[in-house]
């Protein structure tokens, strides 16, 4: 019996998550490491909604949190995981908890990524809609002329599309006309988008001075969607990915096709483990923020270990 881990991306905090981490022993030093960036305060911080969707804030508190999170329950968990895979930002978490780096680098790398990020739209207003119930080619078609770009393919009736905010508030009133169901996320930057490709190139050189140990399971890479253990192949993919579709359907089969147990989401919301569950409704998932603790969140998939 095997599990997998899936780690949240932006766009998943929220005022009150894993309210149980800033006093769990166990996450302490991941929570020391992130405060050194974020400050102590981060919890104040993270009541205000303009700190809050901030992309150099958002991406390292994403970060830190999860890598917290895992710190706290993974000597909880009945062995290692046997796959792993992030959703955008959440790909740091994802190479840090399966060893390629140290969670101390993950966080500063949520740093620098989020700095090119912010740099390469510099003066222009960007961000991301997830829009459901039609086809990707429906969408593009729908909004022709508009300069959106696929950012996340989720399943072929639902997307994330990166563009600037004029066009993406047009999108959203000519897609809803045609029946779909839209909402801007909580991301001020067109994320895997060719807006991003300067800071794709960039990312790849501050990847490239990192040594990159082999993980001890396979991740699904969001660049390409499929499972990879080598440390080349898997710098190559962090870097490009701030640049292209993260293809999060092929990273979920991925996933699946390891035949896993159970599927647990490591972070803020449970964005994640929805979408695992309406693909593999009988493959089940939960996140850990649904958990009052990580006992819990133990507790439940260990009972999948013993079914």
């Amino acid at each position: 019996m095997t599990y997998a881990l899936v780690f949240s991306g932006q766009a998943s905090q929220h005022p009150t998550m894993l309210p149980w981490l800033d006093t769990d022993p166990m996450a302490a030093d991941a929570l020391h490491a992130m405060g050194l960036c974020l400050g102590a305060n981060w919890r104040t911080a993270i009541q205000d909604e303009g700190c809050r969707s901030n992309n150099a804030f958002a991406q390292v508190l994403i970060t830190g949190t999860s890598l917290a999170a895992w710190a706290a329950v993974k000597d909880k968990l009945p062995q290692a995981p046997a796959v792993v895979a992030g959703y955008s930002v959440g790909e740091l978490s994802a190479f840090a908890c399966a060893g390629v780096f140290s969670t101390d680098q993950a966080i500063a790398l949520a740093a620098q990524r989020a700095a090119l990020m912010d740099q390469a739209v510099s003066g222009l207003h960007t961000g991301l809609l997830a829009v459901s119930g039609i086809s990707e080619g429906r969408v593009l078609a729908v909004s022709a002329g508009l300069g959106l770009e696929c950012a996340i393919r989720v399943n072929p009736s639902q997307a994330v599309f990166a563009g600037t905010d004029d066009a993406l508030s047009q999108a959203a009133l000519a897609l809803g006309a045609a029946g779909a169901v839209c909402k801007r996320l909580d991301v001020r930057v067109a994320s895997h988008s060719s807006w991003m490709a300067q800071a794709a190139h960039a990312f790849s050189d501050v990847l490239s001075a990192l040594p990159f140990a082999a993980p001890f399971c396979p991740i699904a890479t969001n660049a390409y969607g499929v499972l990879s253990r080598q440390p080349a192949e898997l710098r190559q993919a962090l870097g490009q990915q701030l640049a292209c579709t993260v293809r999060w359907s092929s990273c979920m089969e991925a996933l699946a096709e390891r035949q896993v147990s159970c599927v647990l989401e490591i972070g803020a919301g449970s964005a994640l483990a929805r979408m695992w569950n309406e693909r593999y409704p009988d493959i089940p998932a939960r996140s850990l923020d649904e958990f009052q603790g990580p006992k819990g969140a133990a507790q439940w998939v260990g009972m999948h270990f013993s079914s």
